[in-house]
């Protein structure tokens, strides 16, 4: 494959009863990022295509929400960064003593997502934004979104915690993409031993349906005999890559293969998350999620994570072995990483 150099361009609008936006583009690609509501990106797309990520309207209801040790989730969507492992969101704090003692796992650190970020710097091909001091997970978070020289296909996300408190702190960063129900999504691994499905099953929602076929693990997205669908999967992958289709467009997401040692053990490298129903598919989420590796930081040390994003268009059909045919030629062209 070969595409042409990239002429990249930045620019900041406000808009009415919405957030900061910043675009950065080039003549493949463009995304946009707000450093506000927690910091995060909020759509990215090949030029002339729609896009690719999950956006809830909060982002233009809710664009300054109070921010508190009570504050729940609001559904912004699109790409943000949360700490892992879940278990641990309510237990290093003394602020809310009701979602301490019952060992909450929703909603995550408010102080995280929901807070403005600071500019630290701008350039034509990249933006840097640090987040506020969470008084709940005791880190701050700097965010840096760069569009990638000579590969006008990429954007390179790369993420820094900081432990702020003079104890130390245990946690592992967290790449949490939305994207619709509707896309398909892969994951190359070895084994079905590497994968642990986990179905939220009640009145409403059905089990998840899934398949292992040719090395990639994948969800199926058609609707279900029950009402809907609603479950997680916990992966360790083969290779550093998980793969999403939807309409014309591929997006890959690369990362850093890690041992499943270096993966805090209630987690997984790669998750995913699947929910929808039938009667309300515009409704419907799915998360492309990646940990990094678990550590412990002394006070004011520091650990940091990257993925890359890799759009590509697609022009073939939407069935799984097209898709697969696809990856295997992209994998003999040496574009995704390479296995363990």
């Amino acid at each position: 494959m070969s595409f042409s150099l990239p002429v990249c361009n930045v620019a900041i609008a406000a808009q009415d009863a919405e957030v900061t936006r910043i675009t950065l583009g080039n003549n493949t690609i463009a995304a946009e990022i707000t450093p506000d509501i927690g910091g995060r990106v909020l759509s990215v797309n090949l030029q002339g295509q729609p896009n690719f990520l999950l956006v809830g309207d909060a982002v233009k209801t809710m664009p300054n929400p109070p921010v508190s040790p009570k504050s729940y989730n609001i559904g912004y969507m699109g790409h943000e960064v949360w700490l892992g492992p879940q278990s641990q969101w309510w237990q290093h704090q003394l602020l809310n003593d009701e979602r301490r003692t019952a060992k909450a796992i929703w909603p995550p650190d408010p102080y995280l997502v929901l807070t403005k970020n600071q500019l630290v710097e701008q350039t034509a091909q990249q933006v840097t934004m640090l987040g506020s001091n969470s008084p709940i997970s005791g880190v701050s978070l700097q965010k840096q979104f760069a569009l990638m020289d000579g590969k006008p296909n990429q954007l390179q996300l790369n993420v820094s915690a900081k432990n702020i408190r003079d104890t130390q702190v245990a946690w592992d960063i967290w790449f949490n993409t939305r994207v619709p129900h509707t896309t398909f999504v892969y994951v190359p691994v070895a084994t079905l031993d590497d994968v642990r499905v986990e179905h939220f099953i009640d009145a409403t929602y059905g089990r998840l349906a899934h398949d292992y076929r040719d090395g990639f693990f994948s969800l199926k997205n058609d609707a279900s005999e029950q009402k809907g669908r609603r479950g997680k999967v916990f992966i360790q992958p083969a290779q550093g890559w998980l793969a999403a289709f939807r309409d014309q467009q591929v997006l890959l997401i690369t990362f850093a293969l890690q041992p499943k040692s270096a993966i805090h053990p209630e987690q997984g490298q790669v998750e995913l998350y699947q929910e929808f129903l039938n009667e309300r598919p515009e409704q419907g989420l799915l998360e492309l999620e990646v940990h990094a590796p678990y550590k412990t930081l002394k006070p004011q040390e520091s650990m940091s994570a990257s993925e890359t994003w890799i759009l590509l268009p697609y022009s073939g059909e939407h069935n799984q072995q097209a898709h697969h045919a696809f990856l295997q030629a992209l994998a003999q062209a040496n574009t995704l990483p390479a296995s363990r």
